[in-house]
């Protein structure tokens, strides 16, 4: 596994916070609807690319708001960030749960990451990895998309005795498990490396289980960005979900 550097981490929670903090203050300007929509995508993304290329000039670069760049096929070190993960809760006030991601990816391996859950006043990051709480004994409570929950995550909540509790942005969900707020976070739907990299990666730095559904490692920077399935979860339930990962997809 590919190390990163203090500063990366360092960069990476700071420009999450920096957008978030951007993000907020546009939230708050009297926009909404579609129109706050397209503003928090694009303004997000023109300042995490514009930091980006300050800073890490030789890094390559893969944003959801940002034309594939494939040269970053040829860098052993690229950036991969959502500029506004949840783009329907952040046009819904007061909701919190949306996000900004900022990955760093070495050699196709998500080293250095923060996620900023910016309506909390709150960033993530591996820099200074979360400790997850322990959790009174409870049903596993397994994350759901508000409007595409699947029929993956209702059989697992079956055979677990689990609850769904659904929830916004993939950032929000799975900082939800890193919280103690949630417990399993497996999602079957498919989704692009932009919604996953920096999740998992402070996810991994907090001690969670991370994976495919299937227990095989999570690569990103590669030529098609698309991911089929994610698993993030707390370790004690990492066996059970693995069992029934793929009974449902």
């Amino acid at each position: 596994m590919s190390s990163a550097a203090r500063g990366d981490h360092e960069l990476a929670a700071a420009l999450a916070t920096g957008a978030g903090e951007l993000l907020v203050a546009l939230r708050a300007g009297g926009l909404t609807g579609g129109e706050l929509k397209a503003a928090g995508d694009a303004r997000s993304h023109e300042f995490l690319f514009k930091a980006l290329a300050a800073h890490q000039p030789d890094d390559g670069v893969l944003s959801e708001e940002g034309a594939d760049d494939r040269v970053r096929l040829e860098r052993r070190r690229v950036w991969i960030v959502d500029p506004l993960d949840g783009t329907r809760e952040f046009s819904e006030p007061p909701r919190t749960d949306w996000a900004v991601h900022v990955a760093l990816a070495i050699d196709g391996d998500a080293v250095a990451g923060a996620v900023a859950l910016p309506a909390l006043g709150l960033t993530l990051s591996t820099g200074a990895p979360p400790a997850v709480p322990a959790v009174p004994s409870r049903p596993p409570r397994i994350l759901v998309s508000r409007t595409r929950p699947t029929e993956h995550a209702r059989l697992l909540a079956e055979k677990l005795g689990g609850e769904l509790v659904p929830m916004g942005s993939a950032g929000a969900k799975t900082m939800a498990v890193v919280r103690g707020h949630a417990d399993i976070y497996a999602h079957s739907g498919g989704q692009y490396e932009w919604d996953s990299a920096a999740p998992v990666a402070v996810a991994r730095a907090a001690g969670l289980h991370v994976s495919r559904l299937d227990g095989s490692p999570l690569r990103y920077n590669q030529p098609n960005p698309w991911l089929p399935d994610l698993l993030v979860c707390r370790r004690e339930h990492a066996a059970a979900v693995l069992e029934l990962g793929l009974e449902a997809t």
